[in-house]
């Protein structure tokens, strides 16, 4: 909260971000405008690839099975 006031717009942003939001706007000019080029960039970087969930429970389940021993033999692999 900047001076014990809430901030005055009202966006969809987690509580979090709310929160550092809010403890940005208590730092002084430059720090703020340090913390605005810091969001900034964050926002106009490609973002990094991200798995689907359905690709997250794939690699969960390969690795799951690596650690049991159970690889493919090669006649399988060469089945497919």
């Amino acid at each position: 909260m900047a001076g014990g006031r809430s901030i005055g717009y009202d966006l969809n942003m987690t509580k979090l971000f709310q929160k550092g939001i809010e403890a940005v706007c208590e730092l002084p000019a430059d720090r703020q405008d340090m913390a605005g080029e810091l969001l900034l960039s964050l926002a106009k970087a490609i973002p990094e690839y991200r798995l689907t969930p359905e690709q997250l429970d794939d690699v969960s389940l390969a690795i799951a099975e690596a650690e049991r021993g159970e690889f493919a033999t090669e006649s399988e692999m060469a089945d497919s």
